[in-house]
């Protein structure tokens, strides 16, 4: 197996990181990964935040879900879909540019992902360990308002960066579900019963279906968080549409 596919498939989140500093000859390269990937017309509709200040990391801990290691990462990194700064360049060119729609604002949450992914394989090859935090999206008004994004920027992802502690580096990845049951070929095939079963068989390791299901779909599906960053990003949704 190649170097790049034994560090995708052995890749998982770290929430643990030793106390030692990224270098940032290291961060440079992580953040040019990020900028080489693929984008949407070369447009690169995202922008990259690089949160050093320790009272904002300690703040962003606090508003996303009370999680104390984001304060403790040594590189912490959001990833911004950006529909503003191209608006702008339009208007500078003398173009009447039509406002941006849902499609862009999509666009450019793909161009803001993909560029994040990069910067996670990059840090994987450097022996640095991440993790995304999706509650970025959640109190979207607040973070909108401590990051100061114009209304045409979206926080679509947050990434914590640091060297894994041995304990991390140790701990077993979590299966992943069969192929089959996430590779469907030449159109999508809604799942039957066995389908679902199978879907579920590297969770369960022996628990019975309903019971774990039903444990799951409370503590993330149906939870307090879940309902928020719906809400919050609703509220955006509404926003976005009309603050042109």
């Amino acid at each position: 197996m190649n170097e790049i596919l034994r560090s995708l498939y052995e890749r998982k989140s770290v929430r643990v990181f030793e106390e030692r500093e990224i270098p940032q000859k290291e961060k440079e390269q992580i953040l040019l990964a990020a900028a080489m990937a693929p984008t949407a017309g070369n447009q690169q509709l995202y922008t990259i935040l690089d949160i050093t200040d320790p009272d904002l990391k300690e703040t962003l801990s606090r508003t996303c879900d009370n999680q104390p290691f984001i304060a403790k990462a040594k590189m912490v990194l959001i990833f911004c879909a950006d529909c503003q700064k191209w608006l702008d360049v339009y208007r500078l060119a003398g173009c009447s540019p039509r406002d941006p729609g849902p499609g862009d604002l999509m666009l450019a949450v793909s161009d803001a992902l993909i560029a994040a992914q990069n910067a996670v394989c990059a840090a994987e090859s450097l022996g640095i360990g991440s993790c995304y935090i999706g509650d970025i999206m959640e109190n979207c008004e607040i973070h909108r308002e401590i990051l100061n994004l114009p209304d045409l920027v979206f926080p679509a992802a947050m990434l914590v960066f640091g060297y894994p502690t041995k304990q991390q580096r140790e701990r077993t990845k979590p299966r992943r579900a069969f192929m089959d049951a996430v590779v469907h070929a030449n159109g999508y095939h809604k799942m039957e019963e066995k389908d679902l079963n199978r879907l579920m068989e590297h969770n369960l390791e022996g628990k019975e279906f309903n019971s774990w299901v039903q444990a799951f779909h409370k503590r993330k599906y149906d939870s307090e968080f879940a309902r928020e960053m719906n809400r919050s990003v609703k509220e955006y949704l509404k926003s976005f549409e009309t603050s042109l």
